[in-house]
């Protein structure tokens, strides 16, 4: 194996200690820091810019929420991969570190935005489909989009990383769910999108679900290219061994999965996901009730987040 064993964690090897090391401690508060600013610099209506941008983006759009998400496909990616691929010139410049924040400044509101107008727009258009009251489709894409997280997010296994406390690094990983696509976050993106269209079948879902597929396809290629950039022939002997189409190296003989492929499962970064997403389901119905002030309120009162930071701090 030249690539390196994806999930791994041992409490054992793992510190709290005191804000200021590379541990738990600091992890908490950059976490905390990062989601504040976010909260302060784009979401909370006196001070944000989020609200601003949205309604800046609608105007661009005459008001037409097909175009207004067309627009978040093709910034966010733009600003997404973007500054993925300006990371070995960057972080010559500015520090690994340094680049992760300014990566997490850029993608974060720009991600958050396009959640909020998506939840509030998911009907919109011509709807072809309604599958929400039926149960067995509603009990299907539960499932599906259950799954979807265990593909959507195996390279975040080093949070640490992730919240910029360690020095970021673009990982080979070579086991656990790589061993079935190169490629998850694609593939998850695949089955989240499929589930949410089958609830709901309208013409603004549709779009948006294949905006979101097409930048995951085009991150199959540059994620590649990226690989190939940093780790060179070690990339090449785990391309070989993997396909990004699920399962089509197991198929083919080049990928053997192990007698106790399981336990590359069975790691707690697989839980954490777990519960993550769990947590996310439960959380639904009070995303539908900020959709709701969205369309009915927000833009009235002033813009999109106005109508539901309004609502929620009036309760």
């Amino acid at each position: 194996m030249v690539g390196e064993d994806a999930g791994m964690f041992a409490w054992e090897n793992e510190k709290m200690g005191v804000v200021g090391e590379r541990n738990w401690a600091t992890f908490f508060v950059a976490v905390g820091t990062i989601l504040s600013a976010l909260a302060v610099l784009w979401i909370y209506p006196v001070t944000g810019y989020g609200d601003d941008f949205v309604a800046w983006l609608e105007r661009s759009c005459n008001g037409n929420s097909h175009l207004v998400t067309l627009a978040f496909g093709l910034i966010f990616p733009v600003v997404h991969s973007g500054l993925a691929s300006a990371r070995p010139f960057a972080e010559r410049i500015v520090g690994a570190r340094a680049w992760r924040v300014i990566f997490a400044s850029c993608s974060l509101p720009l991600a958050y935005s396009w959640i909020v107008y998506y939840i509030a727009h998911a009907h919109d258009g011509l709807v072809f489909w309604d599958g929400e009251p039926v149960a067995a489709v509603h009990a299907l894409a539960w499932c599906v989009s259950f799954l979807s997280f265990f593909f959507l997010y195996p390279s975040v296994f080093n949070l640490k990383e992730v919240a910029a406390v360690e020095v970021p690094k673009l990982h080979l990983w070579e086991t656990g769910i790589i061993r079935i696509t190169r490629h998850p976050q694609m593939v998850g993106q695949c089955m989240w999108s499929a589930a949410h269209l089958a609830m709901v079948g309208s013409t603004f879902n549709a779009l948006t679900m294949g905006l979101l597929v097409g930048h995951h396809l085009f991150a199959c290629w540059n994620g590649d290219r990226r690989l190939l950039a940093e780790h060179g022939e070690q990339f090449e002997q785990v391309r070989e061994r993997t396909s990004i189409v699920p399962f089509k190296a197991v198929i083919e003989g080049r990928q053997k999965l192990p007698p106790d492929y399981y336990k590359e499962l069975f790691r707690a970064p697989y839980a954490l996901i777990a519960l993550g997403t769990l947590g996310a389901y439960f959380a639904h119905p009070y995303m539908q009730a900020g959709a709701a002030l969205v369309k009915n309120t927000g833009l009235a009162e002033g813009g999109v987040l106005d109508g539901i930071f309004n609502h929620f701090t009036s309760m």
